[in-house]
């Protein structure tokens, strides 16, 4: 299967990790903006060679799972490191409020609905974490979900267990899992929010629940520590990524994708040995036609 890319940023499987000792800032010695931008282009560009020998190659699928606090900016996030790529050999979803159908299936289900397919980069904006994260702050959001029996005291263990399984299933089955936290502090999350309300093109992304969820942040943290901790493995790692500085976090998000797709030793796949040997007589046909 699939190992991780070693980082800085790669949360441990061990179970030590801590919210609070990971940045969310830049590296005091890291280059600046200008060369952030340089290096993403950088990477941006071989992804999308990486990605045509992936849907030419034909064996393994990328998932990519976008997980943050709201203006955390996984949007633009993926919007900048997809630049470039083929539409035709990515898909992305984003994961908000389920369905009545959605309701009526396990919490997996409409997830696994929208995995990618060999030859394919899938990104998942938000995902199947939420319900071991926002439900989790949000216990009531549990009687609207059917399940038979609820206890509270077993249920984030059991699914987290379930998300640990699932993901070693794709793994094992050619799916290179990569989830990304992008780690924005609370100070830079308000200055955020003030800049949205100030800028009429971007009231739209504002809204009232932002400031309610803000009051919570101690109890998301605490969830997405013991999220990442309980999901972080070599087929399926997490990189707490620093996210203050939106260039710095872009360009680590694509460098670190980019690194795991050359580790898979691609190829563009071998003619077969009858059809090479029809080879000069098909150019010798088409020759003829173009003449």
């Amino acid at each position: 299967m699939f190992a991780a890319i070693d980082s800085r940023y790669l949360v441990p499987s061990d179970g030590s990790f801590s919210v609070a000792r990971v940045p969310t800032g830049k590296p005091k010695d890291s280059p600046g903006k200008k060369q952030f931008k340089a290096r993403l282009a950088g990477a941006t560009k071989r992804l999308s060679e990486l990605q045509r020998v992936l849907y030419a190659h034909d064996r393994y699928s990328v998932l990519l799972i976008f997980q943050a606090m709201d203006a955390a900016g996984k949007d633009s996030t993926i919007r900048a490191v997809l630049t470039g790529v083929n539409p035709a050999g990515c898909q992305v979803f984003s994961f908000k409020r389920p369905s009545k159908e959605e309701l009526d299936h396990d919490f997996l289900w409409r997830t696994c609905r929208n995995l990618p397919e060999r030859g394919r980069i899938g990104v998942f904006n938000r995902s199947y974490y939420e319900e071991v994260l926002a439900v989790r702050v949000h216990p009531e959001i549990l009687e609207s979900q059917r399940l038979p029996v609820v206890d509270e005291a077993a249920i984030w263990q059991e699914r987290l267990d379930s998300i640990r399984d699932h993901e070693k299933h794709l793994a094992r089955n050619g799916t290179v899992v990569l989830k990304f936290w992008l780690n924005v502090s609370r100070e830079e999350q308000c200055q955020r929010f003030i800049a949205r309300l100030d800028d009429p093109e971007k009231n739209w992304k504002f809204a009232v629940s932002d400031c309610e969820e803000r009051q919570l942040w101690d109890q998301y943290m605490m969830a997405y520590e013991e999220a990442l901790n309980a999901t972080s493995r070599s087929w399926a790692p997490w990189y707490a990524i620093p996210a203050d500085s939106k260039p710095y976090m872009r360009m680590v998000v694509a460098e670190l994708i980019v690194e795991a797709l050359e580790r898979l030793g691609l190829g563009y796949p071998s003619p077969d040995p009858n059809d090479r040997a029809r080879f000069s007589r098909m150019r010798e046909l088409l020759e003829q036609d173009g003449t």
